[in-house]
């Protein structure tokens, strides 16, 4: 049952990262230093973005309690 919801969560965490927007100018700006990355930078999220945001971050929380779980259940 556990493992079930684990991959359950696994599989929305994986989806809810990859609808997240970029927030830099990709792996070339990563190498070349164009655009300025700024890692704390004040940036408010907004709408759409704030909810996936906060999603990603309680299935993360929930992937963890799971595997815990898992791992005193067995």
């Amino acid at each position: 049952m556990l493992s079930a919801l684990l991959m359950i969560d696994s599989a929305l965490l994986i989806i809810l990262c990859l609808l997240q927007a970029g927030k830099s100018d990709g792996i070339s700006g990563a190498f070349t230093g164009n655009g300025g990355l700024n890692l704390f930078a004040n940036v408010k999220e907004r709408g759409s973005e704030k909810v996936i945001s906060n999603l990603t971050l309680v299935l993360g929380v929930i992937f963890f309690i799971l595997v815990i779980a898992i791992r005193i259940v067995k």
